[in-house]
């Protein structure tokens, strides 16, 4: 037993590097078919409608301006979750390059682009829990001027 996994385990876990190339070209494929989608990012975030066009002149009802809010809070978590999923995907195709040749082996724009990844998508997770709990997003602070923020 090596690092408490057992030798028929680690050998189960082992992937040729032909498998992982085969997996990444895959990933690459889904993310590039992903931002041509009317599912991307861009797209989501375009298709917008007017809080004027729930209703004529100046008139106004109650019912309208609660519809547009909650098309606002849905219109802003897909466009979120589009923005998430495409993250996700480029980040395994990093790792997948990187359990191919070795993590310390990538080129250093590509670990650093993982990790910016996972940072950002950590925030997000943080976001989505104090939202969920119901409490204020921590927006950075600098009030020191220095242009630098800090939580």
């Amino acid at each position: 037993m090596a690092g408490g996994v057992s030798a028929s385990r680690a050998a189960n876990l082992e992937a040729s590097g032909e498998m992982l190339s085969t997996f990444q070209k895959r990933v690459t494929a889904l993310l590039a078919e992903f931002e041509g989608s009317a599912g991307s990012t861009t797209k989501v975030g375009s298709q917008r409608i007017a809080r004027t066009s729930l209703h004529s002149g100046s008139s106004c009802f109650a019912e309208a301006e609660d519809l547009y809010d909650q098309y606002e809070r849905v219109h802003e978590r897909l466009t979120s979750l589009t923005k998430t999923l495409g993250l996700q995907i480029e980040a395994i195709g990093i790792a997948v390059k990187g359990a191919k040749i070795g993590f310390s082996n990538l080129e250093e724009d590509l670990r650093h682009r993982f990790w910016e990844i996972q940072t950002e998508l950590q925030q997000e997770q943080d976001s989505a829990q104090r939202e969920k709990a119901g409490k204020p997003d921590d927006k950075l602070s600098d009030s020191t001027g220095s242009g630098t923020g800090y939580r």
